[in-house]
């Protein structure tokens, strides 16, 4: 990990192993520490702010949709302000040539991409993540929500950010995603399963996303020893990814349970792949 963005920071991680790292701590107030212009890629999964009670289905059982206290709405207002204040500091950290993806539902996306539109990002392209083992809607009142929102944005509209084009076209991601055509520019519909079994043998974060999600992005989006962030890391997807292929990570969470399944999910991924 570069050395002076930890010395910016100047607090001790909650967990270290070369290129990985996590820290416990506010997201916003955590950004606010790190060199200007010194990121070259962000993930962010932030609350969607849906948890108000209903009821969905896993594994064929009707379970609350309440993930936390983190993920209740504080309503339109208080809710946005939150979403620009982060998007913000990503705005400041990320380099000229940066980009972030952002992932949401209809609870949440629209704020933010506001926001990237209010702070001057160039959104480069909304991606539906097409969910094909989706739970179905236990009231029969909606359509079955199939679908999470990803965008991703440029910090600097006149840069030249990263995108492996060829890796995207020629990549394999056809074997596992139906919509993808062999040798065919990959469209921005993605057909990917949520986190398969062993991605979640020590537990699983209530918005965990799936290995194959993160390893499409990353590689799309950044290059061998380039330092991602994940301001809302969660059980640290983004962070096993990125270390698998070369990157550097930098992971935040307030939830040292989530931190503490990160550690165990890294280590394993460690032992694994010696």
């Amino acid at each position: 990990m570069p050395k002076k963005i930890l010395e910016r920071v100047g607090k001790k991680p909650y967990f270290t192993d070369k290129n990985f790292v996590l820290y416990n701590d506010d997201s916003v107030e955590f950004l606010k520490l790190l060199p200007a212009d010194s990121i070259d890629m962000i993930f962010a999964d932030p609350p969607y702010n849906l948890s108000n009670g209903g009821f969905t289905v896993h594994a064929g059982k009707m379970v609350s949709v309440n993930k936390g206290k983190w993920d209740v709405s504080k309503g339109l207002d208080e809710d946005f302000v939150f979403h620009h204040r982060w998007i913000q500091e990503c705005w400041r950290v990320l380099k000229p040539s940066g980009t972030i993806w952002i992932s949401g539902t209809y609870h949440s996306i629209y704020q933010c991409g506001y926001a990237l539109q209010l702070l001057g990002y160039k959104i480069l392209n909304d991606i539906a993540w097409f969910k094909p083992n989706a739970s179905p809607n236990l009231s029969g009142r909606y359509f079955t929500a199939s679908h999470e929102t990803l965008l991703w944005a440029r910090k600097n509209p006149e840069a030249k950010h990263i995108f492996n084009y060829k890796d995207m076209k020629n990549g394999e991601w056809h074997k596992n995603d139906f919509i993808k055509k062999a040798e065919k520019q990959m469209r921005s519909v993605w057909a990917i399963g949520t986190p398969k079994a062993e991605e979640k043998i020590f537990g699983k974060h209530p918005t965990q996303k799936p290995m194959a999600l993160l390893e499409r992005i990353i590689l799309a989006s950044t290059n061998p020893g380039d330092v991602v962030i994940d301001p809302f890391t969660g059980s640290s997807t983004t962070g096993l990814v990125a270390a698998k292929h070369g990157r550097q990570f930098i992971g935040i969470d307030l939830e040292k349970e989530y931190l503490d399944l990160s550690k165990k999910r890294f280590i394993h991924q460690r032992e694994r792949l010696l």
